[in-house]
């Protein structure tokens, strides 16, 4: 498998790739978006299998996940649990248990990259990280706050984190309460990119984080989420909106 998160060379501001969540509680509603989302294009598509009715079943989370990577039109697939404690759905699947889920989906090369969370145990993290190495799946280690912005060192803390950890790339998402806010995270972004070896994903919720959504890259960013059919997340905007900004921001700004 390849590596679709990608850091760029130098301090050089980058489009980031655009990932847009699926988010269908059925097999046959998954089906169905992921047919009209990858007809719109992105760069990867997100599996949130926590909103999935049947997560708790393993084979039938197995041959969803073959359906669509077979619908995907070779767009790379990344699968993500959220867990509740960080903004996810509820569900009623053990830790363990998702380590299996994840384990078997990398394992039959179903996907292309995994998001585990920074604060999930350590035997489930530590399990997971050797099977994404052993299978080539891309690893991101994630961190979500959807109650405020930390400060700009400890964001930069969690990212060099996942790099200290052995992750592909490093993500950390928060909620801002003002426009300070979202700055101290794009400042925090630039300084991540600018120092760590792995691509980050950062990214600032709710309406006034969706100026990180846009010009996230600009600051280092590798990736930023957008609508492509529904919200996984608040602060995410229409793909084909996300598209105009980023060529805008591409002509006058990174002069590519």
């Amino acid at each position: 498998m390849g590596k679709p998160i990608q850091k760029t060379d130098g301090p050089t501001p980058q489009r980031p790739l655009i990932c847009a969540p699926l988010v269908g509680k059925t097999k046959a509603a998954l089906i169905e978006e992921i047919d009209a989302v990858a007809a719109k294009k992105p760069d990867l598509l997100e599996w949130r299998v926590d909103f999935y009715k049947h997560i708790g079943e393993t084979e039938d989370v197995l041959e969803t996940a073959s359906l669509l990577k077979a619908h995907s039109k070779g767009i790379p697939i990344l699968f993500t649990r959220r867990s509740i404690r960080e903004g996810g759905e509820p569900i009623t699947v053990s830790e363990q248990e998702v380590t299996v889920l994840y384990e078997q989906v990398m394992k039959q090369g179903l996907v292309d990259v995994v998001d585990v969370e920074l604060s999930c145990p350590e035997a489930e993290k530590e399990r997971l990280r050797a099977i994404a190495k052993e299978t080539e799946t891309q690893l991101i280690l994630s961190y979500h706050d959807f109650q405020r912005t930390p400060s700009e060192a400890d964001i930069l803390a969690k990212l060099q984190e996942a790099e200290t950890y052995g992750a592909d790339v490093g993500k950390v998402a928060v909620m801002p309460e003002t426009m300070a806010d979202v700055l101290t995270l794009m400042q925090a972004t630039q300084k991540a990119a600018s120092t760590l070896t792995i691509p980050v994903i950062t990214m600032a919720m709710g309406r006034l984080g969706t100026l990180s959504r846009m010009a996230g890259g600009t600051c280092g960013s590798a990736l930023t989420f957008a609508i492509a059919n529904e919200s996984s997340a608040p602060g995410q905007m229409p793909i084909e909106e996300l598209r105009v900004v980023l060529d805008v921001i591409d002509r006058y700004v990174t002069g590519s």
